[in-house]
């Protein structure tokens, strides 16, 4: 009798950021089997508010991390899930052919479509903004009349249909913020107002739901079984969110880089466009988010990353200075208080290094409150337990006072990377319940 063991199932997450690709294979006890990493070029910008990319970028770098994963034979790959920046947009042909760049998520040139969208759209729709998906489609159109034009196309999306040779698909999550209502769960009838055709305008589905298998060629390429499960992703911060590990009404996710980023799970949608709070739709439950200027750009004003690792110990965390900075990088709030004019708040300035780093950590954490209690206002749940991810996550003096001052545990997320939260996504598809996700 043979004692060898049966190769273990495992399941790939694959985000396509910004500056990279970023694939992560975990196995059923979400253990990180392997992982691989390739670079993307720059993002163009050939005029004042673009920021392109070229979608073939995208596909050589998902190639690459792909055999990159399966060469460190992390186990049998039962499915794959993908998620991609959040707005970014191309118009493809039938056949996935690119017939435009990728409008990436910061290009805000749709400046004209976007006061189209405001005359027809819902004050509390995603799809408003030059930055929305919508405003990028209309702007593609017009400036490329003569091309053969089938589907409009998110940057997940796109990956997907040439991952399984299906196109004119997306996620709940993507589809948001071009105009698609996932509470109704179908495309409103106000986007009929529109000059553009709705053939181009894809299928939903929900996240997590199975898209059909990789195609018959890609996994001759890549050696990989007939029946690789595709699964339906969800936008990078989401998917970001999701690596946390939340799995309960009440669980939240702070974010803690150049911005401050706050996201809770909640039984409702709650949205507001005054302070820019929308809600995403997983399963039966919402992720309800908003987004502060305050954060470690303003940190990275005045101190270094040596001086913020050599003065943090100095400060009690017990202590509090309650000197009411609202500490911001520049004149501008839009969450928790929606004020293009507010101005920052570091006054009165101590002379010791160490407690001024403490007035700003305070202020920043009193910030982090407020945008819990305004998205509770709002209607979503208050933080039962708080998970805490980027840069600043990792300094334990500034979660001792942010836990101080927002009354409930926070904890360092053991993962935070968003092709992890893909992959258990992915897991959960091949186990048939989205609510095993954190499980």
């Amino acid at each position: 009798m043979s004692s060898a063991r049966a190769t273990p199932d495992c399941y790939i997450g694959l985000d396509l950021g910004t500056s990279g690709c970023r694939a992560v294979a975990i196995d059923d006890d979400g253990r990180v089997a392997a992982e691989a990493r390739q670079a993307l070029p720059e993002s163009r910008h050939p005029q004042p508010g673009a920021s392109e990319q070229d979608p073939d970028d995208w596909w050589n770098a998902t190639i690459a991390v792909l055999k990159l994963l399966v060469e460190q034979r992390p186990g049998l790959i039962r499915a794959i899930c993908v998620d991609g920046t959040s707005s970014t947009l191309l118009l493809c042909d039938r056949q996935g052919g690119p017939c435009t760049a990728g409008l990436m998520y910061d290009d805000r040139r749709a400046g004209a479509q976007a006061t189209l969208i405001e005359r027809v759209a819902p004050p509390e729709s995603a799809a408003r903004g030059a930055g929305s998906a919508l405003a990028k489609l209309l702007y593609l159109l017009e400036i490329h009349q003569r091309m053969p034009v089938a589907h409009a196309v998110h940057q997940a999306d796109w990956i997907n249909g040439r991952l399984g040779g299906r196109f004119g698909i997306s996620d709940e999550n993507n589809a948001l913020k071009l105009g698609y209502d996932p509470v109704a769960r179908q495309w409103p009838d106000w986007l009929g107002r529109l000059p553009f055709p709705s053939s181009l305008l894809p299928r939903v589905l929900p996240v997590g739901a199975p898209l059909g298998t990789l195609s018959r060629a890609l996994t001759t390429l890549l050696g990989l079984a007939e029946d690789v499960l595709l699964v339906a992703g969800t936008t990078d911060s989401n998917a970001a969110t999701l690596a946390a590990g939340i799995d309960r009404i009440g669980d939240a996710v702070t974010s803690l880089g150049s911005t401050l980023v706050v996201k809770i799970l909640s039984d409702r949608p709650v949205s507001s466009s005054r302070y820019g709070v929308y809600s995403h739709r997983i399963g039966d439950q919402w992720l309800v988010g908003g987004a502060s200027n305050t954060g470690g750009s303003v940190l990275r004003q005045f101190f270094s990353d040596i001086e913020l690792a050599e003065l943090s110990p100095q400060i009690d965390p017990e202590r509090t200075l309650g000197l009411g900075y609202y500490p911001l990088p520049a004149a501008g709030e839009r969450f928790p208080n929606n004020d293009p004019q507010m101005l920052p708040r570091m006054q009165p300035r101590p002379a010791d290094k160490a407690e001024f780093l403490q007035a700003i950590f305070e202020g920043i954490a009193a910030i982090e409150a407020e945008g819990y209690a305004r998205l509770a206002e709002l209607g979503a749940p208050s933080p039962g337990r708080i998970y805490t991810c980027g840069g600043g996550a990792v300094n334990e003096t500034w979660r001792r006072i942010r836990e101080h001052r927002l009354g409930v545990p926070v904890q360092r997320a053991e993962h935070t990377e968003a092709a992890y939260g893909v992959a258990l996504l992915a897991r959960a598809a091949v186990r048939g319940s989205a609510a095993q996700l954190g499980q």
